[in-house]
Parts: C-alpha cells; structure tokens; sequence
C-alpha cells in the first residue's frame, strides 16, 4: 500500500473508531446526568393525594404459560394480600401448553372454596401472547384498578394498602413498585444482573418519575387504572414488549404515573445463561420495535421537550450494541499499532491523551458511577460490595453484546418473534433446581450460534491481548487501552462458556433423569 493511501486508510479508521466511540461516550453522559438528576431529586418522594373512604374494587391479573414450579407460591402470596375480599378479583390467564392448565384448575377450586372469587381464563392459542391476554382479561375484568403480577413476582400482603391511594388523584393511571432480587446471591451471574437491574429500577425509573419525564411500565408489580390503559388504545401487540409501548401511549394522553422506589416487589432472576439471553434478547428487540412504531409519535407529541429527550435515549439506547460491536473490531489494529496517529496525534501526545481520556472517562467510568450510586440506594449499608464486581459487570455488558445486537438487527428489518417468557424455576426443598425441571421443561441451546460467535470473538480479543500485551512488555505502548481489550476478552469467553456449559449441563441431566425414571 503507497504511503498516501496507508495515510487515507489510518485517517478513516481513526474517524470512526473516534465518532463511535463518541457514540457510545453520549450514552455514558446520559449515565451521569442520572445520578445528578438523582442527588437533586432524592427528596422528592410522591406522596398519596389521600386515602379511599372505600376500597375500589380490584382485579389481581396472574398472566403465565408454563409456569407449573411457581403457580402454588404465587397464589399463597396473591391470596395473602391485605385487603377485603369482596373488592378483589383474582385472573389467572393461563396460556400453557402443559401441565399447568390442570394445575391452575385445581388451584382454582382450592381458593373459591376459601371464599375468593377466582377464575382462569385459558387460551387455546398465543394470540398477541402476553399482551393478547391481557387484553382478553380487560375485557372481563370486574376491577376498575388492575394489579398484574408475573408468576415468578412475590406481592407483599400491603401491596394494595400502599398503592391504592395514590389512586385518589383522578389523573393517576398506574402505580409502579420497584422489582427486587430474590435469588441475587444464588451466583455470580444473579449478582451481576442484580446490579444492572437495580440500576434501571432504583435510578433510571426513579430519576424519570421525579424530574417530570417519562418513565414505563415494567411489565409487572404495578397497578393500572383500566379506563387509562382504554383511552390509549388498549394492549397492543406489534412488538413483544407490550408495557413499554402502552405506557408511552398513556403518557402522551395526559395521565400520569408514578413510581415507588421505596417499596419493593420481590421477584426471580434468571439463573443460567440461556434464560438471561432470551429475556435480554426479548426486551432489547421489544425496545427498537417501540422506538421504531413511537419515535417520531413522541417528537409530535405536546410532551414537554426534557420528556421526548428522555423517551430519544431510552429507546434508541439499545443501538449502542452495534456500535460496541463495531468499537470491538474498530480498536483491534489501533491497540495492536496496525493503525497508527501519526504527528500532534500520535497516542502519547498530550492532546490525544486529554482526547482517550475523556472518552473513555464517559464511556466507561460514568457508567461505573451509575451503579455505584444504585447499590448505594438498594443497599445502603453494603453499597462498597459492588467494587470488586465492577470489572466483571464490564464485562458482561460487553459478552451481552452479540446476543442483543441479534436482536437489534432482528428488529431493525421486523422479523417477527414470539415472546419467550423467562424460565422461571421456584425452589425445591432443598433449595435447589430438581433434575427433573432442568431436563424437562427448560431445554438448553436452541441453537450454537450466538455462543459460537461469541467464543469467536473471545478467541480473537485473546490474541489481540497477547500481542498488546507483548508491546507493553517491550515497551512500546503504554496500558492504557488495555482495559478495551480485557472487557470483551473476559466477556466474550465467560458468556460462550456459560451457553455451552448449560448445553452440557442439560444433556447430562436429562440422563441422570432418564437413568431415574428407568
């Protein structure tokens, strides 16, 4: 290659690994500006408008399918709840293809025969699935106020005491609790989803409902006023995250929400890597389809302009995983000195340190601080706990990244998927997962390829690190890029590892059961 090309080729390159990088250094400002909006309004806690001279009648809506390891535990808690009987509903809308339509029915008769006026509704298909059944329940629903509780959720008996009021207020249309971790120190993979949740759920959530801006339904955990969610049209189900797309639609009607930081939900994480993938996978293709169908619906909206800008970021955050797709290739031959700056631009020039830092300050550090500050809220007396997980939280966020840029992608030429719930697992006597639920009824890998890639690039971010690593030994470059390298070199491996893992894992299980029931 002629020297003026080799300069033209280094100038590209260098572009665009600095414009994605910048790319992804606006979502780390976005981080931020969270934890600032935070500190200014941590005080602000929502209070009820007033109190019920009489409790409105309330519809408790249960949807599952295939939920038989935790029906039993979440209709002790639903039917534990505080609050008069003849004001309370109970639907279970089941959707199952097993067991559980019989299970469901046995609990069914179980509870009316204690006085609770309890039914099932079961579909024979998955129309619309989670959204389409919930608004075959609407339509029957005797509440005025709807309480909708994933199988795996676990509602304290006040749910309704402290919810309801908030209700007084005619403009109130749904009432957010914030979800809690039941299982978060089963693993190493459980913490780490504890914290990103705990992020979403403690600062982003809170931070939205008290500086004015939008903030959405989590699917679960929360009360609705149902002639809310019918003045916006009802559930809809062109894409797959059905809460996300309704609570924007409300929203830009003029109801408000709010959302309860203080007061938690408790509720089951996943626990191996393949249910983690398929409910990541789920909510990010479920996001682009929102922001595909609601961007430019919000922009010609009257919302004030801080809540479309808001709404922008979190729709369109989940792009960030092409782009960190994109940085991973980008950094590879500028780490290993292939493309290299040359004059005033040159990596250990003072201006392209100052220029490094900064970004990789937004990129990275920011988001360190945003979880940081969440554990500090969710856990106020272990907040320091979440240090020594904050190289291995990295470098998750980076592994997830070809499994959601699948998913992006997939939404981005609208392939249509079905919902595919989360496994939800419930705890045997011992506290472990039986044999017979792993080998069962939640199968491993449907397919290798996500995993496949992912070891790939495991394998290629290694020999990226050895090379870097050989330069630093001799002196050539410096460490500071080195932690673009360590984060997709360990994530990579570890989300590969844990996918085949389970595959094993599920083949040698299903033996173990075949060799019991023989």
């Amino acid at each position: 290659m002629s020297e003026t090309a080799q300069y033209w080729f280094n100038f590209v390159w260098m572009i665009a690994y600095f414009l994605v990088l910048i790319g992804m250094s606006g979502y780390g400002f976005h981080r931020l500006m969270m934890v600032i909006l935070y500190l200014k309004h941590r005080k602000d806690v929502p209070k009820p408008a007033g109190q019920w001279e009489e409790w409105p009648l309330v519809t408790v809506q249960l949807p599952m399918f295939n939920e038989k390891f935790v029906v039993e535990g979440l209709l002790r808690k639903v039917t534990a709840i505080d609050y008069p009987k003849d004001k309370l509903e109970i639907q279970i809308l089941d959707d199952s293809t097993d067991d559980t339509w019989e299970l469901c029915k046995q609990q069914v008769e179980y509870y009316k025969a204690q006085g609770f006026d309890i039914k099932c509704l079961h579909r024979v298909d998955r129309t619309g699935f989670k959204a389409g059944a919930l608004e075959a329940a609407d339509a029957v629903a005797k509440g005025e106020f709807l309480l909708i509780l994933d199988a795996d959720f676990r509602p304290e008996p006040d749910i309704l005491k402290v919810t309801m009021p908030y209700f007084t207020d005619p403009n109130i249309a749904l009432v957010q609790t914030r979800w809690g971790h039941i299982n978060r120190h089963k693993n190493m993979l459980t913490r780490l989803q504890s914290i990103f949740l705990d992020g979403h759920f403690a600062l982003e959530q809170t931070v939205r409902n008290r500086s004015g801006r939008f903030f959405t339904f989590n699917g679960t955990a929360g009360v609705w006023r149902k002639c809310a969610i019918t003045d916006a049209g009802g559930w809809e189900h062109d894409t797959i995250t059905e809460d996300m797309d309704l609570s924007y639609r409300v929203q830009m009607k003029g109801w408000r929400f709010v959302y309860l930081n203080d007061y938690v939900t408790p509720a089951e994480l996943p626990e191996d890597m393949d249910g983690f993938k398929a409910q990541q996978h789920r909510w990010t293709k479920g996001c682009i389809q929102v922001c595909r169908k609601m961007f430019w619906t919000i922009w010609r909206s009257n919302a004030p302009l801080k809540a479309k800008m808001e709404a922008s970021t979190h729709l369109t955050c989940n792009y960030s995983y092409l782009a960190l797709i994109l940085l991973c290739l980008l950094v590879m031959p500028i780490c290993t000195d292939l493309i290299a700056p040359t004059g005033d631009w040159q990596w250990d020039s003072p201006r392209m340190i100052l220029l490094t830092f900064t970004l990789f300050f937004f990129a990275t550090v920011t988001v360190c601080m945003f979880y940081v500050t969440a554990e500090a809220i969710v856990r106020p007396r272990r907040w320091w706990m979440v240090f020594p997980l904050i190289i291995p939280l990295l470098a998750l966020g980076v592994g997830m990244a070809v499994n959601n840029a699948k998913a992006v992608i997939e939404a981005m030429f609208g392939k249509p998927s079905e919902f595919v719930r989360t496994p939800k697992f419930g705890e045997s006597k011992e506290g472990e997962l039986s044999i017979e639920k792993r080998s069962k009824d939640y199968k491993a890998l449907k397919s290798v390829l996500v995993p496949s890639i992912e070891l790939l690039f495991g394998l290629f971010f290694a020999a990226v690190e050895c090379a870097y690593l050989y330069k630093v030994f001799t002196g050539s470059v410096g460490l500071m890029l080195n932690v673009f390298l360590m984060s997709p070199f360990l994530g990579f491996f570890y989300t590969s590892f844990c996918s085949f893992g389970r595959l094993i894992d599920g083949v040698r299980q299903r033996r173990a059961a075949a060799k019991k029931a023989a």
